[in-house]
């Protein structure tokens, strides 16, 4: 990857964050393994916590911490028994009522980068303060944070620490992001791990070539030097276009509007922003049903009018796909394993996080500290947490 040295090396303020999109492959294997050394003490806090009360689960976190659990959300509904919600912390520390049901057996599991943010430490006490009968599960990046110590004390709450270096330092959360989603993927399907830790190698090689091989065309997406983005996504996807969405918007300092949507809710009145200065990104599912509508939505935007620029991210290729876009990136099965939304979202990831460092680059800003005036924070300031 002679690129990523050269970027390292020639572009001033992107040191950290190449190194922590490139990272990841690697990371990602790291998590698989550390989720196998402590499978046991999982699986007996999640039958005693959750099984066993038949709890409410709850996702939580700021930012891209709770954009994770929006992702994770739709596979668990499905697989799981429970009630499976995703709520972010900044909505429950403002209303707290709202969500936490005093009454119900609850896991709040909180998802952390550093373990700091002032929303993610003030849900954690009120949890604990609102619901009779609650466990926590603290996935973060950072043993020194305050989420990680209040954990270490506390035999209601599981902690599960990520791989060092995915506690990301520059400021878009980035392997940090992904190892936090996969470690929580992990977690709640122990009874699969062998087949998932199968299909997490396959995922990372995947991504080993996206880095080695898609550099190029992803930097042409750059050169169209488009006004806005937007990434569409169904289900699983759309939470991951949200993330897509925000790392472009954060990485380009707010230089160029990103938006985000579901495929099919994009038709009502979310495409009234695509002009000749749009690039669409859609992340197209494995799932054979959903493609049909993705299909579709792809169909339209090519007989639209207009200089837009329509990108499809995809897996298992369909022909007709290179007919209906301006651009495919195609992530080929390997190794004749079947990869579902849930996994091949990781190398979608890629792909995003690639488009918004390059764009940032190209727009002149700095991609380890896009906000140097302070305006926004690697750590987020000025918020002040009142008594409930």
């Amino acid at each position: 990857m002679g690129f990523v040295k050269s970027l390292q090396e020639e572009i001033k303020g992107a040191k950290h964050t190449v190194k922590e999109i490139l990272q990841q492959p690697e990371l990602w294997l790291q998590t698989v393994g550390m989720i196998e050394k402590q499978k046991a003490a999982i699986q007996d806090f999640i039958s005693q916590k959750i099984f066993a009360k038949q709890a409410r689960i709850i996702f939580t976190g700021a930012g891209t911490s709770a954009y994770v659990g929006d992702t994770l959300t739709p596979l668990l509904r499905k697989e799981l028994p429970y009630q499976i919600d995703s709520i972010s912390t900044t909505d429950i520390v403002t209303n707290p009522l709202n969500y936490l049901k005093a009454e119900v057996p609850t896991v709040l599991v909180s998802f952390a980068r550093s373990g700091n943010s002032p929303e993610s430490v003030a849900t954690y006490s009120l949890a604990k303060k609102l619901i009779n009968n609650v466990s926590q599960i603290i996935i973060t990046c950072n043993p020194e944070g305050q989420l990680a110590k209040e954990a270490s004390k506390d035999e209601n709450t599981l902690l599960l620490l990520m791989p060092e270096e995915s506690n990301d330092q520059g400021f878009a959360m980035t392997s940090s992001f992904s190892c936090m989603y996969l470690c929580a993927l992990l977690t709640f399907q122990l009874d699969q791990l062998d087949e998932l830790k199968r299909k997490v190698e396959v995922v990372s090689k995947n991504a080993e070539r996206i880095l080695t091989n898609q550099y190029k065309s992803i930097k042409n997406l750059v050169n169209f030097n488009k006004k806005r983005v937007v990434y569409l996504g169904s289900s699983t996807l759309k939470g991951l276009a949200q993330e897509a969405s925000l790392k472009h918007l954060e990485l380009t300092s707010g230089k160029i509007p990103t938006f985000h949507e579901s495929v099919l809710g994009f038709r009502h009145g979310p495409k009234s922003l695509v002009d000749d200065e749009t690039l669409i990104f859609v992340f197209l599912s494995n799932d054979p049903y959903t493609r049909k509508y993705e299909i579709d939505l792809l169909k339209e935007l090519k007989n639209d009018a207009g200089g837009k620029r329509v990108v499809a991210v995809v897996n298992n290729n369909d022909e007709e796909i290179g007919e209906i876009c301006d651009c495919a990136f195609i992530i080929p099965e390997q190794e004749n394993i079947h990869l579902e939304d849930h996994l091949i979202a990781l190398n979608y990831l890629i792909i995003g996080q690639l488009f918004a460092l390059l764009n940032s680059i190209h727009l002149g800003v700095t991609p380890d500290n896009p906000s140097p005036s302070g305006m926004v924070n690697r750590v987020v300031k000025g918020v002040n947490i009142y008594n409930f």
